[in-house]
């Protein structure tokens, strides 16, 4: 038990902070200070609230952006993938109807949720926002309580700008010691996940803390928290500090003057209390870790890149040795080897894992002066339009193109395989996203997950096309 039976946790602060009423049935009605919709999960809201004939409570409280099933081709529209038209239209018509701002297919602010959401400043510390997506749990790496919720919960915040919810348990996870050269946040998330498991937050809101973590630029930190949802959280959250102040200083939505000196002062009292008493706790030593690549069909089958797959046969745990054959079945591989040299045909840099600028500046660290082999795909898509313009006005795009990547517009593209970009049938990936399940790319398609470094060293021309 706590020493202080008043001290609380990040999360509790933010929390307790929304309550609107506590219900005896032990939900709590709570404030919703943004609201993000796509052209994915959204339609069936609208369609709700048009049978209840309810208008949307807070209008500039939400927005949305179509990202999920639009092409990411130079030149697209909304009309470039026949499958999405409809869904896409809508949305705007929806958007209209309701007096919502639409991010559309043709905006320069127009990208994937969880990138543009923080880049406009949208996301700020403290608050709480919601989408229909899981991982709306990226923003926590700005100190937001954010999480995915489904189609009937869009319906209620558009509604009454506030949902019923439990309170979570409460956990966190302490990345200490230096972080090695070439290990970027993605091998940190994946390295936790490898070993403690995609059940390890069940039921929890993850605050990721310690000196690993205090080191990570904002954008880093996003990574993290996005991956919150593969060690089945539903929350991630890192604690804001004066690199996220910098970052969300001067951003559209973000305060200004005296209303930004006063909201600076509030961010600055979002931290854990010392004595504040969590669930769950984990310690990892970050110099322990290495480059991180999945190699079967769960974010917790990853190990270092030079070390030998995991032998299902050394299990005691039936079910899980029966997954591991599975996966070794579906993938291809075989145990006690590595990945080292495994042949690849794909190479996909995008996704609101690992899309935003510092991450395709690292990949183009890379990729500078090597080309991609012949015979394998490089897609190279930034995770908003502004990315997109602020990457060409580096030069990056240059590098992509002259490396063999194709460069496209913003949107979710492979991560989801629901936009026209799909790994064929028994082709491998490897990919900067976050989930490598069955199918998840493309019917049969193979992907093993990685840091955008990792991703742009393995297609290389020098390296014969092989996993780095």
């Amino acid at each position: 038990m706590a020493a202080n039976p008043e001290a609380q946790t990040l999360v509790e602060k933010i929390w307790n902070c929304h309550v609107i009423a506590e219900l005896s049935d032990g939900r709590t009605l709570l404030h919703v200070d943004r609201h993000f919709l796509h052209d994915g999960t959204s339609r069936q809201a609208f369609d709700g609230m048009r049978r209840m004939r309810r208008p949307v409570r807070n209008p500039d409280l939400t927005f949305a952006v179509v990202d999920h099933i639009v092409s990411t081709l130079p030149g697209r529209t909304g009309e470039s993938h026949p499958p999405g038209r409809e869904r896409i239209h809508a949305l705007r018509d929806n958007c209209r109807e309701f007096d919502l701002e639409l991010y559309d297919v043709d905006s320069p602010r127009q990208g994937i949720a969880h990138v543009i959401a923080p880049e406009r400043g949208i996301t700020l510390p403290g608050c709480t926002l919601v989408c229909g997506d899981s991982h709306t749990a990226t923003n926590g790496g700005l100190g937001a309580l954010a999480w995915g919720i489904g189609t009937t919960e869009v319906m209620h915040v558009m509604a009454a700008q506030a949902l019923l919810q439990r309170k979570p348990q409460q956990m966190r996870i302490l990345f200490d010691g230096s972080i090695g050269p070439g290990v970027f946040a993605k091998d940190l998330i994946l390295y936790f996940i490898a070993r403690h498991g995609v059940a390890a937050g069940s039921g929890c809101a993850v605050e990721y803390a310690g000196a690993a973590i205090r080191s990570l630029p904002i954008e880093a930190r996003m990574t993290i928290c996005n991956m919150s949802i593969e060690l089945g959280a539903r929350f991630g959250i890192a604690a804001p500090d004066e690199v996220t102040f910098d970052y969300v200083a001067g951003r559209p939505f973000a305060p200004k003057g005296m209303q930004w000196e006063r909201a600076v002062d509030a961010w600055r009292r979002l931290e854990t209390d010392p004595d504040a008493r969590f669930d769950r706790e984990f310690a990892i030593n970050c110099a322990r870790i290495a480059p991180q690549v999945t190699w079967g069909n769960s974010p917790q089958d990853a190990v270092g890149i030079n070390d030998s797959l995991p032998n299902p046969a050394e299990l005691s745990d039936p079910s899980r040795r029966q997954a591991l054959e599975r996966a070794y079945a579906y993938m291809d591989l075989e145990p006690g080897k590595t990945l080292e040299g495994v042949p690849i045909d794909f190479a996909f840099i995008g996704s609101c894992t690992n899309a935003r600028l510092s991450d395709l500046e690292a990949a183009a660290r890379v990729l500078r002066g090597r080309k991609v082999k012949d015979g394998v795909t490089a897609l190279a898509v930034p995770g908003s339009m502004a990315v997109k313009s602020a990457a060409e006005a580096a030069g990056l795009d240059e590098v992509f193109i002259e490396a063999g990547f194709e460069w496209r517009n913003a949107g979710c593209s492979m991560c989801v395989g629901s936009n026209g970009d799909l790994v064929p049938p028994g082709k491998r990936s490897i990919s900067i996203t976050n989930r490598n399940f069955e199918h998840r790319q493309g019917p049969h398609s193979r992907t093993h997950l990685a840091s955008p470094a990792s991703v742009a060293a393995a297609p290389r021309q020098s390296r014969e096309g092989t996993l780095p």
